[in-house]
């Protein structure tokens, strides 16, 4: 098992504190394998394996636990002949009917510290939000980062531009790291998982009749990354592809597809006038696998995946993501996160004057003092431009912290 030594220095601070660790992520992103580190992390720490119940809603075992009574008296029979902290792992809760009921029950007694992970981010939020707030603190669990992609590539690793090629076709699924590294294999196993989540996630949990709708809405949108979207252009698309469909349903649906976090929603956000803006907002795919698997890797789209695979290193960094406007300018990513902001520049080849005009032009007319990146697939060029950062993408996609 590699560790994800990132998310467990993260947890750390909260093991054996009064609050709900919520790990939340895209199905196959590693959320089952990391509650097991943590089981491990606990047991060098000598707690008795009694004292820790583990529930894997994936598992046919725990098929029995259906609602939360079942849950319940579970977790209670398990604890029966233990004494100290005791520790609650459930997996993929969303399965199990009115959870949230047992899980306040635990919380408000002494002596419990609880872990739950979901593939639905509506579900855990709303049910959270409404026994459980205040008590709970959420854990972002992503698809693999290109660092620790070649840390799972292990020796079988060649040079970092061989892999980096590997992880722009292939995306970062821990899963296919036990595959042979070829394209027609991993490509049929990411497929899997999008329809898994398509069919199970989507059209079973939010009783969807119209499955050619989500489909094609789903495929626009993986097929737009990094494109400005509006409820009425796809619309417009829909109805080209003989779809007829109002603008309500359109935003009902992508919602559904976002909460299963294989999309990302961001939002502008207006860097002089320092406010959100609620229209033309972009999505990024939550591993660029996804969209390789649909669609074939295409050359022709690289701008696209390259602004996918930054913008999924930041949401890896702890940043809030947003695309920056500055007058009609557009900046591709303001990243926030407390006191800290980084503006992002995404290039494929700084290859002309007139590249490097646009896209260092909107970074300089930003007068702050937060960090400014321009980032390529250049190997070649001066390190600063006017005091703005020029970075190698491969460069900037290892760095510890932009």
């Amino acid at each position: 098992m590699f560790k994800r030594t990132k998310y467990l220095k993260k947890i750390a601070p909260f093991i054996n504190k009064p609050v709900i660790k919520v790990i939340v992520g895209m199905r196959r992103t590693g959320k089952s394998y990391f509650i097991r580190q943590v089981i491990e992390e606990l047991k060098e720490q000598n707690i008795l394996p009694n004292n820790i119940v583990y529930i894997n809603k994936e598992s046919i075992e725990f098929d029995f636990i259906r609602n939360y009574k079942d849950l319940y008296e579970y977790i209670q029979k398990s604890f029966k002949n233990s004494k100290g902290q005791k520790y609650i792992f459930i997996d993929e809760i969303q399965e199990i009917k009115e959870w949230e009921k047992t899980v306040s029950s635990f919380s408000n007694e002494n002596g419990y510290d609880i872990y739950l992970t979901g593939s639905n981010a509506h579900l855990l939020s709303s049910e959270i939000a409404t026994l459980l707030s205040g008590r709970y603190v959420e854990f972002p669990i992503y698809s693999l980062s290109f660092e620790e992609f070649l840390v799972f590539r292990g020796p079988n690793k060649k040079d970092i531009q061989t892999e980096f090629l590997h992880y722009l076709r292939y995306g970062g699924f821990p899963i296919i790291h036990h595959l042979e590294f070829e394209e027609e294999t991993i490509y049929q196993c990411v497929q899997t998982i999008y329809n898994t989540i398509l069919l199970r996630d989507i059209v079973a949990r939010n009783k969807i009749r119209n499955i050619t709708l989500l489909e094609n809405l789903s495929g626009y949108l993986i097929d737009n990354i990094g494109n400005v979207f509006s409820a009425r252009r796809i619309a417009d698309y829909l109805k080209s592809q003989r779809l007829s469909v109002g603008i309500e349903t359109i935003q009902n649906y992508i919602s559904y597809i976002a909460s299963t976090f294989v999309v990302h929603k961001v939002p502008r956000y207006d860097i002089r006038g320092k406010r959100l803006l609620e229209i033309y907002e972009k999505y990024y795919l939550g591993d660029i696998g996804i969209r390789n698997a649909m669609f074939g890797y295409k050359e022709s789209d690289v701008s696209g995946v390259l602004e996918n695979i930054v913008f999924h290193k930041l949401k890896q960094s702890g940043y809030q993501v947003y695309i920056g406007k500055w007058d009609d300018y557009e900046v591709d990513f303001v990243a926030q996160k407390a006191h800290e902001r980084v503006y992002v520049q995404v290039a494929y080849l700084l290859s002309s004057p007139e590249t490097i005009q646009r896209e260092f032009s909107v970074l300089q007319k930003i007068k702050d003092n937060y960090p400014k990146y321009v980032v390529s697939m250049d190997n070649v060029f001066e390190k600063d431009y006017k005091g703005i950062k020029r970075i190698n993408l491969i460069d900037f996609l290892l760095m510890t912290q932009p």
